[in-house]
């Protein structure tokens, strides 16, 4: 069936409590002639079978798909999109006539690491985090579509940046079918997607639940939104009736986004301003106008190596926050970096509270929404942590 890697003794431990990654240092042997990107059976010491999944180069050397001795097809792959679109079915995700933007595929969190589908309105945006998912991307969509029916008339194949060593000229562009509305809708909202050149797929998604929440807070506020990209948590708080909005971005393309954002929802409201500024510049010549604050700023830390240096950036932001917020005002703060974990976080803003010498109060813990579901055998696909904070 397919090519084999045996695994060193003892070393399927993980695998047999489900965990869907293969380390390097755990491989025994492998037969010849395997390459990065093919499926492969891995077997135990003792030379049972455990798992099927993609090798690929590097620390993580197999993302497992399955546990069962199963030839990875149509079939395989129908049941998989089927069961993630069931998923987004009976929690109210999808077929919401006031939200048609929402994550399909999760990778590990859908049974399918290495794979992210998103959603907006009838076009599928589709990004390879492994070899062996970009090489099958094609079977992928096409399944993809047979799955999704008329739910999806568009499906856009995003994987420059998630895959920058492949030299194919063929790693952004449509699978299937073809179209130029970008426009999508989440919550009532209106939002433009740069699928084309975008960061990440085209939008956060991730944020839906966070920007409703701070909806709730907005009425009445001065709000600064850091970090803004496109401008999602802006005219959320626009929407909840906030005094005013600055959004700040160090990329010209995301102040422009963000612009064009807030004027499909709140054409020339002259609340909102922006401003292409680097977020620390920002904050330190601002003054005290400011009584709720987001900070949601691009992973600190994409690898170990990097935690410490991240940690003192979380601290290091949070603290000029705190310092310029007004009293009594609320500060929404987030990760998105994967290793550094909730008491990391945690623990580098209550340094930065210390340190700014001011009283806070924990409102909210938050976290990514149940369209990104964390499979309970992989806990490193909790990702993404957020405070809400009341600064006294």
């Amino acid at each position: 069936m397919y090519k084999r890697i045996q695994l060193r003794k003892g070393k399927d431990e993980s695998l047999r409590r489900f965990h869907p990654w293969v380390f390097s240092g755990a491989i025994l042997r492998m037969d010849d002639g395997i390459e990065e990107g093919d499926l492969v059976r891995v077997i135990t010491f003792e030379g049972d079978f455990i798992a099927v999944g993609h090798y690929q180069q590097g620390s993580i050397a197999v993302r497992v798909l399955t546990f069962s001795d199963v030839e990875i097809d149509h079939a395989f792959w129908f049941s998989r999109l089927q069961s993630a679109l069931r998923m987004r079915l009976a929690i109210g995700i999808a077929d919401n006539p006031q939200n048609n933007t929402y994550r399909l595929v999760h990778g590990e969190g859908d049974h399918l690491p290495g794979l992210i589908i998103d959603i907006y309105g009838q076009t599928a945006v589709m990004q390879a985090h492994s070899i062996g998912m970009h090489l099958m991307r094609k079977e992928i969509a096409e399944v993809l579509a047979e799955v999704m029916e008329s739910r999806v008339s568009h499906i856009y194949y995003k994987s420059e940046t998630t895959l920058p060593f492949m030299t194919e000229d063929d790693m952004n562009g449509f699978l299937y079918g073809g179209s130029n509305d970008n426009i999508a809708l989440e919550n009532g909202l209106k939002f433009r997607v740069d699928w084309l050149r975008g960061q990440k797929t085209g939008f956060f998604v991730d944020q839906r639940e966070n920007r409703s929440l701070l909806e709730r807070y907005s009425k009445g506020k001065r709000v600064l939104n850091m970090f803004c990209y496109t401008g999602g948590f802006s005219f959320y708080a626009m929407r909840g009736g906030a005094e005013l909005v600055h959004s700040v971005d160090s990329s010209a393309k995301a102040i422009a986004l963000t612009k064009e954002n807030v004027e499909l929802n709140f054409p020339g409201d002259a609340r909102h301003e922006a401003y292409c500024e680097d977020a620390f510049k920002y904050l330190e010549k601002a003054g005290a106008d400011y009584n709720l604050i987001i900070l949601d700023p691009p992973a600190f830390a994409k690898h170990r190596g990097a935690l410490h240096n991240a940690l003192k950036g979380y601290t290091r932001l949070n603290q000029k926050a705190f310092e310029k917020i007004e009293p009594g005002g609320i500060l929404f703060t987030f990760s998105c970096s994967q290793v550094v974990t909730k008491d990391h976080f945690r623990n580098a803003v209550f340094t930065a509270a210390a340190l700014a010498r001011r009283k806070v109060r924990i409102l909210h813990q938050l976290h990514q929404p149940a369209d990104h579901p964390i499979n309970i055998y992989h806990p490193e696909g909790e990702y993404l942590k957020g405070l809400v904070l009341y600064v006294e």
